[in-house]
């Protein structure tokens, strides 16, 4: 069987930040629990480097869009890399080998259905969101996501005829992960939904050139969402498109669920393909209760993080600390008590306490029925929660397991010896193994160190 999982590609304007680092280790969780299960897996990100603001942003480094999209979409790659993400491949929106021939080809089969046309628009484009908007969209006459007022553009440009697909969609509505999401884009629906705009004049953005018409660059969300299939092969290994297509799960954020739930999924209808399984979408992250923004000096950045606690640290934070689907906050104090308590305090004491235990007695001794009942319930709670998208909840259960062995210890007593300390070493020995392996998913630096028996895994801060 096949697993195949994607991220959203980051907009290659900045370095990233915490908020991304949540969605990729969210789908590298999802990506290493199908392995586990058996599946071939295909993990997809990449980084989006077509568009206005990137354009503005390397004439504001004094580079090129090459140079500045080089530097960004390497520092994507590392953060895969320091985050121990298991991604399969890393696509970027300027790769001319594999991205490009798939726009080329696409493009033209939806001219060939009638669904791209021509004709002059008037409006307003955020170019925050890279996104036209109307009027409704705004709150106080700017965009509610960047706080500024929209450009008002007057300009000929090709148009996707979404309307077209929208009684389609309404009946074959994608999977959307949380529930609450779907009500969101059948209102979209309800308010009406244009079509739309898939071209710029080239004098003003930045991209690949429209077939046929080089006066115009495709617009940012016609070549970007493109990625999930060019990707795995649609243009250049059939086979391997036809094995892994339809993605399982996009992972995305909640500002650009308009786009996945209802652009993209339209494209392909357009293209005669297979919409995705599921869209999963999860919230933002503020900074100490706070929007972050440079101004305020409250950006989080991940690389940081890392360097100090370790990627299993904050791997650990974000998913348990961060709601799946809603918003959440990072704060220093709330990320240490977490290392202290939980993995200094908790994974981190009972490994080290089941190690020093085995050098005074034996622990050679089967399992008992009852280490063994507790393992399990903890795996079949893990495994339910992961399949509910709930990895806090997942980690909770692995937690509850730990606790259990704390209590075991000082219960029996092993240290005293005695007839029972063998056996009970021997079931926290087996439990620490088992513990190594659920955790896998979530904290694989962690698992390897279990499986090494290499302590302490989180030395105090």
């Amino acid at each position: 069987m096949k697993y195949y999982i994607t991220t959203s590609i980051p907009y290659a304007n900045a370095f990233p930040h915490i908020g991304f680092a949540l969605e990729i280790v969210q789908a590298d969780v999802l990506a290493r629990y199908n392995r586990e299960g058996g599946k071939e897996v295909f993990f997809l990100t990449g980084t989006d480097e077509h568009g206005l603001k990137i354009k503005k942003a390397a004439e504001e480094k004094g580079l090129s869009a090459k140079e500045f999209t080089d530097q960004v979409s390497g520092k994507f790659r590392e953060l895969c890399s320091v985050l121990n993400i298991s991604n399969t491949d890393f696509i970027r929106t300027t790769d001319e080998k594999r991205h490009k021939p798939a726009v080329e080809e696409i493009w033209e089969k939806m001219v060939e259905s009638g669904d791209i046309y021509k004709r002059k628009y008037k409006g307003y484009y955020c170019s925050g969101c890279e996104a036209f908007v109307t009027e409704k969209d705004l709150v106080d006459g700017k965009c509610p996501n960047h706080q500024k007022e929209p450009e008002f553009i007057e300009e000929e440009n090709y148009f996707f005829r979404l309307s077209k697909y929208l009684p389609e969609l309404k009946k074959r509505m994608v999977r959307i992960i949380p529930e609450s999401r779907k009500k969101e884009v059948l209102g979209y629906i309800k308010n009406g939904i244009e079509d739309v705009s898939f071209s710029r004049s080239k004098d003003k953005y930045f991209g690949f050139e429209v077939p046929q018409d080089p006066s115009q660059y495709l617009y940012v969300w016609a070549d970007a969402l493109l990625n999930y299939v060019s990707g795995i092969g649609y243009s250049f290994d059939k086979a391997k498109f036809n094995f892994f297509w339809p993605a399982d799960v996009h992972c995305i954020g909640k500002d650009i669920l308009k786009f996945h739930a209802l652009i993209w999924p339209a494209m392909l209808l357009s293209l005669g393909l297979e919409m995705p399984k599921s869209i999963f979408v999860h919230g933002f992250i503020t900074s100490e209760g706070k929007k972050m923004s440079k101004s305020l000096g409250n950006v989080v950045d991940p690389f940081e993080i890392i360097e100090k606690y370790g990627s299993d640290a904050l791997r650990y934070y974000l998913l348990r600390e961060i709601p799946s689907a809603e918003d959440g906050d990072f704060s220093i104090e709330r990320f240490k008590k977490r290392y202290d308590t939980e993995l200094a305090s908790g994974i981190g004491n009972l490994v080290s306490r089941v190690e020093a235990l085995k050098k005074k007695t034996g622990f050679g001794k089967t399992p008992s029925g009852i280490i063994k009942k507790e393992v399990k319930k903890a795996e079949l709670k893990r495994n339910k929660a992961v399949e509910s998208f709930k990895f806090g909840e997942a980690l909770k259960s692995i937690w509850e397991l730990i606790s259990f062995c704390d209590k075991y210890i000082e219960e029996n007593r092993p240290w005293e010896g005695g007839d029972n300390a063998d056996q009970t070493v021997s079931d926290l020995n087996f439990a620490v193994d088992k513990i190594g392996e659920l955790v896998s998913i979530f904290l694989p630096e962690s698992s390897e160190k279990i499986k090494n028996r290499q302590t302490p895994l989180f030395p105090r801060i």
